[in-house]
């Protein structure tokens, strides 16, 4: 079945301005992309324009543990190991396999009403993350988070999440998995030295939390007597098939002269570090390096929402003021790090930009609203990220499908997985 945007803007982090045209998706892909002057063909399904929609690629939330919707709200204004050890921690010891599942779909709900058609995400009972994704048709790139505990944990989570990469990864091309070691200072060198390897040898990317605050710089220098630059080398992360590091707010822009960080990706978490107090990741000091920048949200209980679209503004914004520098940190790139960048990171190729051939992985946004007048094709990339917001999503599409249409969902049961998530909620809180 083949579907036209019919006179539509078409904006992506690739170019400098919009395009106005049609644009056709057949077989989940992009089969043609014309210029508003030619006649567009014929197709199945025809969603009209008039100039007044835009269509972006999805956006990809590059960091979040979705099952933590259940969690939101508990421990609030804390610090972040304070906010971990006494009020995350206890309650997640009360989720089960079945909790997981209700609260990554309502996750899901809230992703999709966003424009995001992929989610990167470390948790455990990831068997049930994938069940969830693959029920949904949403994109996920899955591992399961690895901690040192009693003897044989850190063996028992590695074994589950190898097992993850040999049921899942690649599974319909919605999914890839990744080994999770969760951070320097819950998983010891000798571990982390096994679980890199292992990551090697089996071809696998690696996500992992690294530098989000202040005290973790400090516990690597002082309890690891180690830099951060070290640290990355001994433990093997510069030469994995490609390695994920979750807010990196403390790594120095200047490690980026003494490293090879071609293999790397920074994923920036700007609400959730401002709202936990861990600092600013020096954003406009990496731009223009030879590292992946992307962006991601964290869990729904540190943000605490799951709007990856509030992230570009945040980004841009934020970066602006710090560095009292209007000109840093452009639309266009925010826009191609919660985009293209996002999907590279995590092994989604040809997706993230339209061009004819590239996965149909699609927002349909609803430019006929007050603050898009003077929108056009030259400033619709500012208009997007300073001006819209998610509250502007008509339609979220993965390989062409709708998984989200105005206010529904045609392949999740919205009112039942509300329901379930709530119980489960009731549950662990008790």
């Amino acid at each position: 079945m083949a579907t036209l945007f019919k006179d539509v803007l078409m904006l992506d982090g690739g170019g400098e301005r919009a395009k106005r045209g049609h644009l056709l998706i057949s077989k989940g892909r992009i089969a043609q992309v014309l210029d508003v002057g030619e006649t567009p063909p014929g197709a199945d399904k025809v969603v009209a324009g008039h100039g007044r929609m835009a269509v972006l690629p999805g956006f990809v939330n590059a960091h979040t543990h979705a099952a933590m919707t259940l969690l939101r709200g508990l421990g609030e204004e804390a610090p972040l190991m304070e906010w971990l050890q006494k009020k995350i921690w206890p309650v997640e010891e009360k989720l089960t396999s079945d909790y997981i599942y209700w609260g990554t779909l309502s996750a899901i709900l809230e992703m999709l009403a966003c424009g995001t058609t992929c989610f990167a995400d470390m948790y455990f009972e990831m068997d049930r993350v994938a069940e969830a994704a693959l029920q949904s048709g949403i994109r996920a790139a899955l591992c399961r988070g690895i901690t040192a505990g009693p003897p044989g944990k850190v063996q028992r989570s590695l074994k589950e999440n190898l097992e993850l990469a040999e049921r899942w990864h690649g599974r319909e091309g919605l999914l890839t998995v990744q080994l999770g070691p969760h951070a320097p200072y819950t998983v010891p060198v000798e571990d982390m030295e096994t679980i890199v390897g292992t990551a090697r040898e089996r071809g696998l990317g690696v996500h992992f939390h690294f530098l989000e605050t202040e005290w973790e710089l400090n516990y690597i220098r002082d309890e690891l007597k180690m830099d951060p630059e070290r640290y990355l080398e001994a433990m093997g992360l510069l030469s994995t098939p490609g390695t994920v590091l979750a807010h990196a707010v403390w790594l120095d822009p200047s490690s980026a002269e003494r490293l090879d960080l071609s293999h790397v990706t920074l994923v920036h978490n700007p609400c959730s570090n401002l709202k936990l107090g861990s600092g600013v990741m020096p954003l406009q000091s990496w731009l223009g390096r030879d590292v992946g920048l992307v962006l991601g949200t964290d869990g729904a209980s540190s943000n605490n929402r799951l709007d990856i679209w509030e992230e570009m503004r945040t980004a841009a914004l934020l970066h602006k003021g710090v560095g009292r520098d209007p000109t840093c940190v452009p639309a266009l790139d925010v826009l191609r790090m919660a985009t293209y960048e996002g999907a590279r990171a995590f092994g989604f190729t040809r997706k993230g930009m339209i061009r004819e051939g590239w996965v149909a992985d699609l927002v349909l946004v609803d430019l006929d609203r007050p603050h898009y007048i003077g929108a056009d094709e030259e400033n619709l990339a500012m208009y997007v990220v300073y001006a819209g917001s998610s509250a502007d999503v008509v339609g979220t599409m993965v390989n062409g499908k709708w998984l989200y249409r105005g206010g529904d969902y045609p392949t999740l049961d919205s009112r039942e997985v509300v329901q379930k998530a709530r119980e489960a909620r009731e549950a662990i809180t008790r």
